[in-house]
């Protein structure tokens, strides 16, 4: 009598017919703070991670820098020792861009000094992205002031391309604006909107404009608050009181440009304003002598205020008492 002999696969088990996750792997351009941010978040929602620098020195420091941060989450009690340990072990750093291939997305975080330096810049990411990653692979950039359709005018195939903008890319926001290009496809669209769920984002739908909402709005507010205290009408902290309190902000004007980092913030500035030459978008002259003079808020220990270690409040900076 011969002895039958059953296999898994014959149940649907198999190797072969478990279904793939539609967002399994996502690729991340740029490990800075925004970069190791956003790798941060997603992998905390237990999705794999592989980030790429310009070295390995600077990939090591990335992942130094991102055990930091996960400490100080710690010690605030944000997180256990063994979540950090999940999170650490789901990301990893590279300096080649074939290993993005196996991607399902690839989102472009780099920081660049001028306009022109960061189409030019982000024009030859989203090229080498598409060298190396499969033809569905989603392409997104998370530059709010680039317009997706000109990022990727060279690209062959344009419809899988998007701007998904952070507006704060920590744990706790809870927004990304979505960009439909004017070569985006529905589906590559609605995929990436998916993602957003996935990582449990909040979808605010922009149509394609340089700053889409969220930076068109906030680059003349802080204009106006550094407007306000050079003309001695309340002092940095009123001002800062006055959104919170009045208006029902976490933050000020003040607080928020240095949780963002002046240098970003002045970068949008002079992107609006060459896009548009409206005076609203002109950064105010305290925010450029602050940012030449490297203090650029929390990351540095001091902008507009000043931090301790843990990026917590201690006071203003002296640059202000007069």
């Amino acid at each position: 009598m011969s002895e039958s002999i059953e296999k898994l696969e014959d149940y649907g088990l198999g190797k072969d017919t478990k279904p793939k996750t539609l967002f399994s792997l996502v690729g991340i351009v740029g490990a800075g703070s925004v970069g190791q941010n956003i790798a941060r978040m997603v992998s905390s929602k237990g999705l794999d991670v592989i980030f790429l620098e310009v070295s390995q020195q600077k990939v090591d420091q990335a992942y130094v820098e991102l055990a930091k941060e996960l400490d100080r989450m710690i010690e605030r009690w944000g997180m256990t020792n063994s979540e950090k340990l999940g999170i650490l072990s789901r990301i990893k750093g590279t300096t080649e861009y074939s290993k993005f291939k196996g991607c399902d997305i690839v989102i472009e975080a780099v920081k660049s000094s001028s306009r022109q330096d960061s189409h030019d810049i982000r024009m030859k990411i989203l090229k080498n992205i598409e060298l190396q990653v499969d033809r569905d692979t989603i392409i997104a950039t998370n530059s709010s002031t680039q317009v997706i359709t000109e990022l990727t005018a060279d690209l062959t195939y344009k419809d899988r391309c998007v701007s998904f903008h952070f507006l704060t890319p920590e744990a706790d926001a809870r927004v990304v604006e979505i960009v439909k290009g004017l070569y985006t496809s529905q589906a590559a669209y609605e995929n990436t909107i998916k993602f957003a769920h996935l990582i449990g984002k909040k979808v605010i739908p922009v149509k394609e404009s340089p700053g889409i909402i969220s930076t068109r709005l906030f680059v003349p507010l802080i204009n106006e608050a550094c407007e306000i205290l050079m003309e001695g009408v309340g002092k940095m902290e009123d001002i800062d009181l006055t959104m919170k309190v009045g208006f029902g902000l976490p933050l000020g004007p003040f607080e928020m440009a240095d949780k963002i980092g002046l240098d970003k913030i002045l970068r949008w500035c002079e992107n609006l304003y060459d896009e548009f030459g409206d005076l609203k978008y002109k950064s105010s002259p305290l925010l450029k002598k602050l940012v030449r003079a490297n203090q650029w808020g929390r990351r540095t220990g001091i902008g507009f205020y000043e931090y301790g270690k843990d990026g917590v409040k201690i006071s203003k900076n002296n640059f202000f008492e007069y």
